[in-house]
């Protein structure tokens, strides 16, 4: 089967950044992390430069060269900076999310930049590195990047408490998602073994997403989820491969994760 690597990349950076606009005690941010963590705009917390920087960076270093960044009608701070910051590796453009709907409702916002071509979509809060994008380029369809647990707990800065909490995905004999279970207990840890990895949210999505993203309803929180969608798609055929990753994934969820992003990408170059 001959098929072409994607290329293109959807960040979803609408969210409200409730958690990041919380005060936390002990923690101490420069006046520039400061502006950003006080409007929730994750991705644009500096580590020396926006840590969306970095995201894009790694992109492009696993071969995606257009980037489209989702974001709210409010977020002149992102929209600002990327109008006038020089790329030589990757192009930038925007989707507008009127309403925080929900990851499912905001990639439907990118529907004309995705056009028929398959997009990987990630969140911008998220560091993923190059190695786990680079295992998307020999997928023919669909896929998610399914995180090693004992290699997200020892490369990542996300404590392991936290990272017990994160979905949970199988696969069949296929090779294909077959379960995908957020929030896990104990009891569905154990039933789905130490195969099961972890979901870090890192999409590769075909254009069956759209539709699938429009026929799914509301979840329990009101809002329009993008694991739905893929359960959705899958339903109607699309099926989704797990590609497994021993990788690390940075986390920018709250005030306390900065130090550590810091301390982890401050010295590197990132290079748009």
């Amino acid at each position: 089967m001959s098929f072409d690597a994607p290329r293109k990349a959807v960040i979803l950076a609408r969210g409200l950044g409730s958690r990041m606009r919380r005060e936390a005690e002990g923690v101490s941010l420069s006046a520039d992390q400061a502006s950003a963590a006080d409007v929730g705009v994750k991705a644009m917390i500096s580590v020396g430069r926006p840590f969306l920087d970095h995201v894009i960076s790694a992109l492009a270093d696993a071969g995606f060269s257009e980037v489209c960044l989702v974001i709210g009608p409010e977020h002149g701070m992102i929209r600002d900076y990327y109008d006038t910051v020089g790329t030589t590796r990757v192009t930038i453009s925007y989707a507008v999310q009127h309403e925080p709907l929900g990851t499912a409702d905001a990639l439907l916002a990118a529907e004309e930049f995705a056009g028929d071509d398959r997009v990987l979509v990630i969140n911008s809060d998220n560091y993923y590195p190059a190695d786990a994008l680079r295992l998307l380029a020999g997928v023919p369809g669909s896929a998610l990047v399914g995180f090693d647990r004992a290699a997200l707990v020892e490369r990542s800065n996300i404590p392991e408490d936290r990272i017990a909490a994160f979905a949970l995905a199988t696969a069949d004999a296929d090779g294909n998602l077959a379960e995908l279970v957020e929030k896990p207990d104990a009891a569905t840890v154990e039933r789905l073994g130490d195969d099961a990895v972890i979901s870090m949210n890192c999409w590769l999505c075909s254009p069956a997403i759209f539709p699938a993203a429009r026929a799914i309803p509301t979840s329990a929180r009101g809002e329009y989820e993008l694991p739905d969608a893929v359960r959705r798609a899958i339903a109607d055929g699309d099926d989704y491969r797990v590609v497994r990753a021993e990788a690390g994934v940075l986390d920018m969820s709250n005030r306390g994760d900065i130090a550590s992003v810091v301390a982890a990408l401050g010295d590197r170059e990132a290079l748009l």
